[in-house]
């Protein structure tokens, strides 16, 4: 996949992940161009992965409310089981980078399958650690996809929302 501009929101909670998406709608962005990581807490136990493009998902979590919510208004959903990770779910545009990294059998020194998808989007290694980390640490990630201006459009929205650090990645 091409390289990216790339502003990236670590949410503290899922309510904090959802007062981004709701603020980034707000300002005009195109939840296409958004994709969203989070754990999957309680999914089925004979469930290894699931995902679709432009379709919702059938089963959801104990977050199910929050997941659907998304899908309405992002384009592409997945469930991955990620070892060392766990069970997470991703909604936007980083659904096709994970996929096609699992499919081309990409792998990128030490990375997960996640790591491989926002590596390919042009995010810097030591950047995808610490979003892998933030991840396993039950945060959130919210991921504008765009122009330079889409990302400096970005980071002046989601600034002033509280619980939440942003990175931004121009390629």
């Amino acid at each position: 996949m091409d390289k990216e501009n790339l502003t990236v929101a670590i949410c503290e909670s899922h309510t904090t992940a959802e007062e981004v998406v709701k603020e980034l709608q707000k300002s005009g962005f195109d939840m296409k161009k958004l994709s969203i990581v989070g754990k999957d807490y309680h999914t089925e136990e004979d469930v290894v992965g699931y995902y679709n493009i432009g379709d919702r998902m059938k089963k959801w979590g104990k977050l199910g409310a929050l997941w659907g919510g998304f899908w309405g208004i992002l384009f592409g959903s997945a469930f991955f089981i990620i070892p060392g990770i766990g069970p997470i779910v991703v909604g936007g545009p980083l659904v096709a980078s994970i996929v096609g990294g699992l499919e081309g059998a990409l792998a990128v020194g030490g990375l997960s399958a996640l790591g491989a998808g926002l590596f390919s989007l042009g995010i810097p290694k030591d950047s995808v650690l610490r979003y892998e980390t933030a991840i396993k640490s039950d945060k959130y990630l919210v991921i504008v996809h765009g122009s330079r201006e889409d990302m400096a459009k970005a980071k002046a929205t989601i600034e002033p929302l509280e619980s939440t650090e942003i990175a931004t990645h121009n390629n």
